[in-house]
């Protein structure tokens, strides 16, 4: 009867005590080792830095070094559950078509919370690392010692880790993702956020964006930043003009970077030189100088603006795009902006009398985001523009006013009114500001950098927004009662690197 050792885990870098323990409790009786890799569809998070094809290359190279018998198994992420171990063999089973028992399975895991789930099945338990005393640094540890520039890493991981971290520049991947300020654990800018209504607007509005920008893209290499679910690289493969062009998408958000490898894979793509990246642009350069003729944003720089260090922030990103871009090369860039005159006071009437809900909690992080939802929902306007006030990342400030109205900002005003209908992902829209810059400064900001700013940039006004969801339940007037018309919302930026640059 063959004998195994399980050996679950995520396995982003192997080290010289794994590899001394497994020779010892595999040379017992010659088991064979099955790795067990889990999270196997994640790569470029914090919590799974590295692609499993990487971390498979390593446990191969390390089990022909240490003259180990391995079979490597993928076990794909699953929401948290105590059936982790079930889970777990039955992927074993699915790939090797074999079940391991009890009876002819030792489990080598030395997570205490893991290793319970698979004693309770009945399997025997080597501890590994928690069974030494010192015990060891763990893989992990190792792995976060490289990603804060402690080169005793090296001495710790194995040579077989070490080989395919230098051969594939693993270190300074793994680094930059571990270290990144503004990426969450799962890949993405809050955990907060309902990617599925994301991605389902995107696809609403990918034909209208595409129309806007058409026009002005330049053939040959172009680039989707933050590109979703990939709707407008869709439309954009549709373009006889672009049909010779290379179409590349970069997405944070590893929701969206696998529903686009995906759709990929479906054929949603005719031309054959279409690619992806999961990646986050404030982490550093993505792509060579002078590498790229077309780069297209799209409800993003708002984004980095929020999430990052403001203006230091924006102006890295947009230098970065300026040096990527060839000479007389575009950056095309859609978003909502500040009105004209940001820092004007004005009276805005809202709907409803302030408060908000009976027993509403300072804070709403502990509820569900339906329990938010339905909280939000509930609330009328004047009231909802208080929970924004406290729910917001960046000062609101208002003056109630006797006859009912506030006194704010015109910037802060549109602030919770372009705000205010997104109940869903109200803590994750709570993250971001949408009018920290007006179109002046969008221009004075890529006039600094080098950018000539055609004259096809204007901002502008959505109408539908404003029909739909600003006038059924919001007044604006100047100070002394004059109604106001509604601002501008968002602007077009059509931004070209000069030919003699």
């Amino acid at each position: 009867m063959e004998r195994f050792v399980l050996f679950p885990g995520r396995h982003h870098l192997l080290t010289r005590f794994q590899a001394s323990y497994l020779r010892g409790l595999a040379g017992d009786g010659g088991r064979t080792v099955v790795w067990a890799v889990t999270s196997a569809n994640h790569q470029n998070t914090k919590r799974n830095p590295v692609g499993y094809d990487r971390r498979q290359a390593a446990i191969e190279r390390f089990s022909v070094q240490e003259g180990l018998r391995s079979l490597v198994v993928p076990v794909f992420d699953t929401a948290h559950t105590d059936r982790f171990a079930d889970v777990t063999l039955k992927s074993v089973e699915s790939v090797l078509g074999h079940t391991l028992t009890p009876q002819d399975t030792v489990v080598a895991c030395s997570t205490p919370e893991v290793a319970a789930m698979y004693a309770e099945l009945g399997f025997a338990i080597a501890g590994v690392e928690a069974e030494q005393d010192p015990a060891p640094d763990r893989p992990w540890d190792v792995l976060l010692r490289l990603a804060a520039g402690d080169q005793a890493w090296r001495d710790l991981a194995h040579p077989a880790s070490l080989d395919v971290y230098g051969r594939y520049r693993l270190e300074e991947q793994v680094a930059q993702v571990v270290n990144d300020p503004v990426v969450g654990e799962e890949g993405g800018l809050t955990t907060t956020r309902d990617y599925r209504t994301y991605a389902e607007a995107f696809e609403a509005s990918a034909e209208r964006k595409w129309d806007m920008v058409r026009r002005h893209v330049r053939p040959g290499r172009i680039v989707d930043v933050g590109c979703g679910a990939g709707a407008v690289l869709a439309l954009a493969d549709r373009e006889p003009a672009l049909r010779e062009s290379d179409l590349i998408g970069v997405e944070v958000a590893r929701h969206l970077f696998e529903e686009c490898v995906h759709r990929k894979a479906q054929g949603w793509f005719t031309n054959p030189n279409v690619y992806f990246y999961c990646r986050n642009v404030l982490g550093g350069a993505v792509f060579a100088p002078r590498s790229v003729d077309t780069t297209l944003t799209f409800a993003l720089t708002h984004e980095i603006w929020s999430y990052g260090r403001r203006m230091e922030s924006l102006r890295r990103f947009a230098q970065a795009i300026y040096d990527h871009t060839v000479p007389g090369g575009v950056w095309i860039n859609s978003d909502v902006c500040g009105p004209d005159n940001r820092g004007l006071r004005v009276r805005l009437a809202l709907q409803g009398a302030a408060g908000v809900a009976p027993a509403a909690p300072a804070d709403l992080t502990g509820l569900s985001r339906d329990q938010i939802a339905a909280l939000v929902e509930g609330l009328p306007a004047r009231a909802r523009l208080e929970r924004f006030a406290a729910d917001f990342h960046f000062p609101l400030p208002f003056d109630a006013r006797p006859d009912g109205t506030v006194d704010i900002a015109l910037s802060d005003a549109m602030e919770f009114l372009t705000h205010k209908d997104y109940p869903d992902n109200w803590l994750s829209e709570a993250h971001e500001q949408f009018c920290g810059l007006e179109f002046a400064d969008w221009k004075a900001l890529l006039t600094d950098i080098g950018f000539e700013v055609d004259g096809a940039s204007h901002s502008w006004r959505n109408d539908w927004i404003v029909e739909h969801r600003l006038a059924p339940v919001a007044e604006l007037s100047s100070q002394d009662g004059t109604p106001l018309p509604w601002p501008d919302t968002h602007v077009l930026l059509v931004a070209r690197r000069p030919l003699n640059t």
